[in-house]
């Protein structure tokens, strides 16, 4: 008789794999030279191998365990991903669906097949899990929090143009209901320990420094299984009917707080409606289409360069005290140009320039195909006006105070984050 060999544990750079004595095996998120852990290309790919070893091993489960005190995973590497929007955008549009499925799947796929392969996976988070770490945590079957005020779950995509595209959007609604998936998604609504485990998000909370021995009682007790609720023989998709009107809510909600301008809240919409219906395996291919149309948008691009890595530069700025002058003073330039051209042109309130002036011009039925503006010549002229004056503004400007000034006017209101502040108003009109 032929003995089957056991597999080879792939080689693990942003991993490790420690055996214990029990027949476990510790899965250490560990990215090297970095203070947190973030789901790179390579991370994302040795994740995948990791679950194929894992199909074929003895191992008795799995612990999924940060090697960092900084928390469990903070979710994309967001740098990586603007590399990748420019590959895709740069093909020809005839192959960019494709390029943008296949390149961004593969963590759907990995966490799939970690989920499914026949071993209980119990992940101990004592810090952030948010994004990408949340959606590995929600692919495991069991949850252990700790009571730090640190260790929060949540899936904040939304707030940089983006949707989870790692099953988050449907792991998520599955678990703690659609009203409360549709807060998390939408709204960035984080949980705690507590609450996580009152919504059904999380099996059980505990004191800080318990959480790996919690998580591997649970694995060598008879209560540990291997299976989602959404995988059980008996699992059906949800009726349509029975949360459109949730939908209906949240679409009109988003469309009047957006204006129409924002495509990640809609799409995260389009994610839950054509995925719970579906099962698992359906819904997730289904999540993915809509992931790779949004992220050929230049909105996602904007948000992420204004809202993450400009807050970042700003923040570091702060901390150290060396908040430029000329950003500030570039800050007021801009804002005061912006009023005015906005009191001579009132069409820039509905782009959602002047964030919190009273919104009263009709609100977009639907995201555009393109930039909405486009398409509407008193919005494209006015914003035109803005185009030159604002370059002027900035034009001495390093690049790292450019990053700073771009995300304080997002953040004030002044200029829509859709569009990318100062630098994306002046790109999309030049």
């Amino acid at each position: 008789m032929t003995q089957i060999e056991p597999p080879v544990l792939p080689q693990l750079t942003q991993f490790r794999v420690e055996p214990q004595a029990s027949g476990l095996v510790h899965l250490v998120f560990d990215c090297p030279d970095r203070s947190m852990n973030v789901f790179s290309n390579k991370a994302i790919h040795e994740l995948g191998a990791f679950a194929e070893w894992l199909h074929g091993s003895d191992a008795r489960g799995v612990v999924v365990r940060s090697g960092k005190a900084s928390g469990f995973c903070a979710g994309a590497d967001l740098t990586e991903l603007g590399v990748a929007y420019d590959m895709i955008v740069a093909a020809p549009p005839a192959d960019r669906f494709d390029i943008a499925f296949n390149h961004f799947f593969p963590l759907s796929h990995a966490l799939r097949r970690l989920e499914t392969a026949g071993k209980p996976v119990a992940a101990a988070i004592a810090g952030v899990a948010l994004g990408g770490g949340c959606e590995l945590a929600l692919a495991c079957h069991y949850r252990v929090v700790t009571s730090s005020p640190r260790a929060i779950i949540g899936l904040p995509e939304c707030a940089v143009g983006l949707l989870p595209g790692g099953g988050g959007t449907q792991r998520m609604p599955r678990l703690v209901g659609v009203d409360l998936g549709l807060d998390v998604l939408l709204k960035g609504t984080n949980l705690d320990g507590t609450a996580a485990v009152a919504a059904g998000l999380a099996d059980v909370v505990v004191e800080p420094g318990e959480d790996v021995a919690a998580a591997e009682a649970w694995l060598l007790s008879a209560a540990a299984h291997a299976r989602q609720p959404w995988d059980a023989p008996d699992a059906t998709p949800l009726a349509h009917a029975s949360y459109a009107s949730s939908l209906l809510r949240e679409r009109t909600r988003e469309l009047a707080r957006m204006l129409g301008h924002e495509p990640a809240p809609l799409a995260i919409l389009d994610c839950i409606e054509f995925g719970l219906m579906q099962p698992f395996d359906g819904a997730i291919r289904a999540e993915m289409s809509v992931f790779a149309r949004l992220i050929q948008r230049p909105e996602p691009r904007n948000m992420i360069r204004t809202m993450f890595l400009g807050k970042q530069a700003s923040d570091k700025a702060r901390r150290s005290g060396d908040v430029a002058p000329q950003v500030q003073a570039a800050v007021d330039a801009a804002s005061g140009l912006v009023r005015e051209a906005a009191a001579i042109s009132p069409i820039l309130v509905s782009a959602g320039f002047l964030r919190g002036t009273d919104q009263s011009a009709p609100v977009q039925p639907a995201v555009a195909a393109d930039y909405w503006f486009r398409s509407h010549s008193e919005a494209a002229a006015a914003m035109r006006t803005l185009a030159q004056p604002l370059a002027g503004i900035v034009a001495s400007l390093s690049d790292d105070d450019r990053l700073q000034v771009d995300f304080k006017v997002c953040e004030a209101g002044v200029i829509p984050a859709y569009l990318g502040g100062v630098s994306g108003l002046i790109a999309a009109l030049t």
